[in-house]
């Protein structure tokens, strides 16, 4: 089975998942053509070259991609055409001008439905709720090839028009139980009839170890690993001010926060006034987008890793702490709980609270068999549940189910939807 694999900017720092997933496809017989809305502004893993080698960007148009556009407007039927602009019509929350870009984007499903017509795709998969996701529907209107959606975190951070983006989908796919109840919540009977529960995960074979894990010991330096974009969500204030709790404790605290800067500019220099304040000068080190090994080598070196955002998916900085056996410390927000069984494998605390944050850090730190019990625990529990092929496993799982229907459907002439009609009918949940 061919598709095509749309990811927005791909590959930025945190898209490290999503080529696991890619390959993963690939050993499940699924051949993914990686699409992409535009290159990255970052290029930091020692895989981005390949990854880009191999991935279609939709914009800028380079030559001859706005024929091939107006080539694939022109094929399209007149009905697909009306759907597209239905949608940039009936969106709400918009401003004007966010809807001459909703409208300039059908010009760019025309680009990618020609592209889903000449590579033969038997599905357009969109990973995002954003923008993309309206760029898969006006393709697939366009073509006549059906799309589908992963959801990698709540719909808020997505924007606005959430029914007109998965209304017709076939299928989506979610990171977690949470996510899924949003989506039915959110929905309704927008919702696809198939939503699968698919949590990304790590390769264990990459994450390994090279020395055991050591326990920290009073009177050194104590390294502590954060990693995210550097916004506001990601809590990275509340882990520098949990920090200089500790400092005050005598404890030599040494922060590594990974994490470029993103969307919310002049967070970086209120980070950096903050160390400032606290007299964390030279203890707080803000080290901008890692490349893959980079972070792997800064997780082993950590005594403690520490998510303290505000809202997660399911964090995959977390799994792969856990899977390189450093203990953690993690906010009890978004789908963690289904990652972390508290005291188990990890230490959950509630969010915005740099008490309740420095107070479970010095539990880590100063009851050493407590971290090493985290430590060799935590490896465990993503080996069972958060390995690299399960989010593969359910979209491959997904798209094999939504090929029968298809073949089903034609074996006994059922008549096509109408246009502009939604495909869904009810929620259920996938393998």
């Amino acid at each position: 089975m061919r598709i095509g694999y749309l990811v927005p900017e791909f590959p930025s720092q945190t898209h490290t998942w999503i080529w696991r997933e890619y390959r993963a496809l690939a050993e499940l017989g699924v051949e993914a053509d990686l699409v992409s809305t535009r290159r990255p502004a970052l290029v930091c893993h020692p895989w981005t070259k390949a990854a880009q080698a191999l991935t279609r960007y939709l914009v800028p148009f380079e030559r001859g991609d706005a024929i091939e556009a107006l080539r694939g407007l022109l094929e399209a039927s007149p009905s697909g055409l009306r759907r597209c602009l239905e949608v940039v019509r009936a969106a709400t929350d918009v401003t004007p001008l966010e809807r001459l870009k909703l409208l300039s984007l059908i010009v760019v499903a025309g680009r990618l439905s020609r592209l889903a017509k000449q590579r033969g795709w038997a599905q357009i998969h969109v990973m995002s709720a954003g923008q993309a996701a309206h760029l898969g529907a006006f393709a697939s209107y366009l073509s006549g090839i059906d799309y589908s959606l992963t959801l990698l975190a709540s719909m808020q951070g997505y924007g606005p028009n959430q029914p007109l983006k998965w209304r017709d989908a076939a299928f989506a796919v979610v990171m977690s139980e949470k996510l899924l109840a949003e989506v039915r919540e959110v929905l309704g009977s927008a919702a696809p009839k198939r939503v699968a529960i698919g949590p990304m995960g790590v390769d264990l074979d990459e994450a390994q170890r090279t020395t055991p894990y050591v326990p920290w010991r009073p009177g050194e330096p104590c390294r502590i690993y954060g990693c995210g974009r550097l916004h506001p969500v990601k809590g990275h204030h509340i882990l520098i001010a949990a920090a200089s709790k500790l400092r005050r404790k005598g404890i030599d605290v040494r922060v590594q926060i990974a994490g470029a800067e993103v969307v919310v500019r002049g967070y970086r220099d209120r980070l950096l006034s903050l160390v400032e304040r606290e007299g964390l000068t030279g203890a707080v080190d803000l080290l901008g987008a890692v490349p893959e090994d980079r972070h792997r080598q800064l997780l082993e070196q950590a005594h403690l890793f520490v998510l303290a955002s505000l809202d997660e998916g399911i964090s995959v900085a977390a799994m792969e702490a856990m899977a390189l056996e450093t203990p953690a410390v993690v906010t009890d927000v978004g789908g963690m709980r289904e990652l972390v069984a508290h005291e188990e494998d990890a230490l959950l605390v509630p969010p915005e609270d740099p008490d309740a944050l420095a107070e479970a850090m010095l539990r880590v730190l100063e009851e050493p068999e407590r971290a090493l019990s985290l430590s060799r625990s935590s490896r465990r529990k993503i080996a069972a549940a958060f390995h690299h092929r399960r989010s593969a496993q359910a979209l491959a799982e997904c798209l094999r189910m939504a090929r029968a229907s298809r073949e089903g459907a034609a074996r006994i002439g059922e008549e096509p939807i109408p246009d502009g009609a939604s495909r869904n009918r009810s929620v259920g949940t996938g393998a």
